[in-house]
């Protein structure tokens, strides 16, 4: 029986169905080989040779698939069909060919189908190929780019920049996009302009709104009206005027439907629709994907099948009439350049079947799969029909006229299907259905009002605005978008509040550093262009390792010149660099850079493993930090008064709002701190309260048994702690609500102590309860749920513990989540290696010294599809 090899053991599943007894289907879990994270494994002396290395997870895999060619001499590569599918099945034929399982007699096919229907199955099993040799050639070069630049720039960032994680060729970019936005807002300056509407009534009472657009003659345009003493004379001149309808309008209009789904375009839309991130959303389409329900998710491609264009518009006609059913089929003609990602859009493989009838039971996939429905039916409806109407009403002088707008549908069309979504909430006046006006007939004045308005800063970016960005710059493609987001998140450059992408304080000065040192890396225009080469490597018109030697030849001298930078230079470099955001001049004109605080040192700008921070240059005597966002003014800096003789101050750290009795001096080198619990609010601090916290901790009473009751804020918030005479260490108890530090009782207190000694929790032995279970491992088994750990709620399946992201509440965690999340991690625990001794200082990675081989280290096998 022939082996035929997948991804995936549900993808395994579904095809095993159509192609029966006569196959035997493995799957390889993924990738099954990588670049170890180490010196040499791309040898830039050696014309980029490679070294992979099977993974650990994927030993067992690879053995099962050399296994299974035992009993027979053939093997089908059915990988997906996209350019990381192909270097699996290049992987594979390597590995097992390394193995000896693949001999030269053994027939190696490569088939692909873009749907896991029995008809693609069949259809692609009876028209094998070879692999592509040039799409593997465009993986190879993307791999190795992206470890040189990963392997010989994160390092830079550790030792030049404290705290920096990590820096990559698309992330940094990605990541660039993000920290200019948030500059662009924080620089915005608010120009206020008004603008007058009035509510009119026709003569048999029915009233609309009407905006002023002609001001004593003349057009008015968005800003004319500067102020309120321009509105309110506005305001009058309409008032001191009688009005009559000068014209009315009607005029037939249409709306087209979206083009169906692409990768980008399903990303942005379930981000608007459902606010489900870019790595949610293909998680829930793979799944989709590998049942059969949904054609391959990672596309550039908008076109159809004609045969799906025939079956959505027979579902069309079923569903809602022939009304609905253009004459001629819609045609959406592809847009991508490179021919290797622009497969078919992402579409239902049985169009006849909706959301329901598949009975799926996972939300994000019913979800999912329901919006791909919706959008590739609508696609192929009728345009929608409107009649716009626009009402000039006007004083007979011709110094006033206002103007009334509405649409009314004729006929829904692809509207009573689908509706695209809109990044940001837009005020449309067209929406409106207008009375009946008649052309010179008066109109009745009911209410005049002026509306004041201020123009609003760029919106921060969305996963959705940042992939649909990245799309247009010409940065990433469909199968890096969700890991390029994640990863930055990851990382902890950027945090995601309230589905916005915000950069901290370390993704700007990572970001600010490699702008000054490798400014060309981060460029988008040279990013968009080493991209498109990379297509054009695919498309087999330029040699992989000629873009790799000229692009290593201009990094490796680049990282050369920062290796002698010193930390102090390069922070003044970024000081100078971050100067209008860290100092912006202050309303009583003194000098920005003067510390607040003691008003003698100059701020500079610092970093800690933490992230960047602004403190004062005579540190130790003056201990002032804040963060790189804003002055004192802003963070609201300030003395809260006096207490036995000391100043009470609420300061801003790098951890956030803290209050500090005194100064720092000789005597006392550490004033009593305490930082604001959660909740707190720094524009809310008195004396009083502040007084509060520093008298923490706090004793609660002496308990029952002997040794005092004290309650306090730690690092994983509220407690209360008691050490009786007969315990080794403190016993602790967390507190729900931070007010209970200052107003729990000792009834309470020792009730908790005494549950807390019952129950000690997983340190003691105890088992954990879940906070969700969500089911078997659908593939290997196993319960996997939602827990409560001391670090925050985490996903716990077997031995794999996957620690929530921020913004993701426990409550709606889904399985396919949750199956990424454990994925991730144990992806992570693969790539951990022993550390190994401590060895001179190295020179430029990727460049393997011939003193550093193991001895009994066998050279690596060369490439077959070079």
């Amino acid at each position: 029986m022939p082996v035929v090899v997948v991804e995936s053991p549900a993808k395994a599943k579904t095809i095993n169905k159509y192609l029966g007894s006569d196959y035997t289907v493995l799957a390889s879990y993924g990738h099954v080989r990588d670049l170890p994270p180490k010196d040499g494994s791309v040898d830039t002396d050696n014309e980029f040779e490679m070294k992979w290395e099977v993974g650990a997870d994927s030993r067992k895999h690879v053995a099962a698939i050399a296994d299974a060619l035992k009993n027979d001499d053939a093997i089908i590569l059915a990988t997906d069909p996209d350019r990381e599918g192909e270097a699996i099945s290049w992987h594979l034929k390597e590995a097992l060919t390394k193995r000896r399982a693949i001999k030269k007699s053994t027939d190696v096919k490569r088939v692909t189908f873009n749907a896991i229907t029995k008809a693609a199955v069949t259809e692609a099993m009876a028209n094998p190929r070879d692999i592509d040799v040039p799409l593997v050639d465009a993986y190879l070069a993307r791999r190795a780019l992206d470890y040189l630049v990963g392997f010989n720039l994160s390092p830079v960032l550790w030792r030049k920049l404290p705290g920096a994680r990590s820096a990559g060729r698309v992330q940094s970019v990605c990541l660039r996009l993000i920290v200019e936005r948030e500059m662009e807002i924080e620089a915005f300056k608010a120009r206020e302009y008004w603008s007058v509407k009035a509510l009119l009534a026709t003569p048999r009472g029915q009233e609309y709104e009407a905006r002023l657009t002609v001001l004593a003659g003349n057009k008015l345009d968005r800003y004319d009206l500067e102020n309120e003493t321009q509105a309110e004379l506005a305001v009058q001149a309409i008032s001191s005027r009688d009005l009559t309808v000068k014209s009315v309008e009607a005029k037939p209009g249409s709306r087209n439907p979206s083009a169906p789904f692409m990768t980008s375009t399903l990303q942005q839309e379930a981000s608007r629709k459902f606010g489900m991130g870019a790595r949610q959303t293909m998680n829930a389409a793979q799944r989709l994907y590998e049942a059969g329900h949904i054609t391959y998710m990672r596309t550039d491609g908008i076109d159809m099948a004609p045969e799906a264009v025939e079956e959505a518009r027979a579902a069309i006609k079923d569903r809602y009439g022939d009304s609905y059913v253009p004459k001629s089929p819609r045609i959406y003609k592809n847009k991508a350049k490179n021919a290797q990602e622009a497969h078919e859009c992402i579409r239902p493989t049985d169009m006849s079947k909706d959301a329901a009838s598949l009975k799926i039971s996972e939300p994000d996939q019913r979800k999912l799969y329901d919006l791909i429905w919706k959008r590739t039916l609508a696609c192929q409806m009728e345009s929608a029909r409107l009649e716009r109407t626009t009402v000039d009403v006007g004083s007979d002088d011709g110094q006033v006229v206002l103007r009334a707008t509405g649409q009314v549908v004729l006929f829904d069309g692809f509207l009573r299907v689908y509706e695209e979504g809109r990044d940001d909430a837009v005020v449309d006046d067209d929406d409106k259905r207008l009375p009946q006006i008649a052309q010179g007939e008066p109109a009745q004045k009911r209410s005049i009002t002026p509306d004041q308005h201020f123009t609003q800063p760029p919106p921060r970016y969305t996963e959705a605005t940042l992939v649909k960005r990245m799309e247009e710059l010409g940065i990433g493609r469909p199968s890096t978008y969700a890991s390029i987001i994640t990863t930055i998140q990851d990382r902890e450059y950027v945090r995601k509040d309230q589905n916005r992408l915000i950069p901290e304080d370390k993704g700007r000065i990572v970001t600010i550093f490699l702008l000054n040192f490798f400014k060309r890396y981060v460029e988008y225009d040279f990013t968009a262009a080493l991209e498109a080469e990379l297509d054009d490597v695919s498309a087999g018109e330029k040699d992989y390792k000629v873009l790799l030697d000229r692009f290593w030849r201009d990094f490796s001298a680049a990282i050369g010149e920062t290796s002698e930078l010193r930390i102090t230079e390069v922070l003044d470099v970024l000081d100078d660099a971050l100067a209008p955001q860290l100092y912006p001049p202050r309303e009583d004109g003194s000098d920005p850079r003067t510390c607040p605080l003691c008003g003698e040192g100059q701020l500079h700008l610092k970093t800690s493993r933490t992230g960047g921070f602004v403190g004062c240059g005579r540190y130790p005597e003056c201990r002032y930090t804040r963060p790189i966002g804003g002055d004192a003014a802003e963070t609201g800096d300030r003395v809260l008064g006096e207490d036995q003789g000391d100043e009470i101050s609420l300061r801003s750290g790098r951890f956030g709002p803290y209050v500090q009795r005194g100064e720092v001096t000789e005597d006392n080198k550490k004033p009593k701190r305490a930082s604001l619990p959660k909740g707190w609010q720094a524009d809310e601090m008195t004396l009083e309260k502040a007084l509060t916290l520093l008298s923490l901790p706090r004793v609660v009473g002496e308990h029952p048994e002997g040794g005092a009751i004290s309650a306090n804020f730690g690092r994983f918030g509220p407690y209360i702690m008691h050490k009786g005479p007969e315990d080794a260490k403190p016993v602790y108890a967390n507190l729900k609500d931070p007010t209970d530090v200052f107003e729990i009782g000792m009834n309470r207190a020792v009730e908790l102590l005494a549950e807390k000694r019952a129950n000690p929790g997983r340190g003691r032995g105890a088992a954990a309860k879940p906070l969700k279970e969500l089911g078997e491992h659908p593939e290997d088994g196993g319960m996997i749920a939602v827990m409560d750990g001391r670090y925050g709620p985490y996903v716990k399946w077997e031995k794999v513990n996957a620690t929530l992201p921020k913004d993701v509440e426990p409550d709606a965690v889904t399985m396919d989540m949750a199956l990424a999340l454990i994925a991730e991690k144990a992806a992570k625990k693969t790539t951990k290696k022993k550390p190994a001794k401590k060895a001179a200082a190295k020179k430029p990675a990727a460049k393997k010294s011939a003193a550093k081989k193991p001895a009994a280290k066998k050279p690596a096998a060369k490439k077959s599809a070079s």
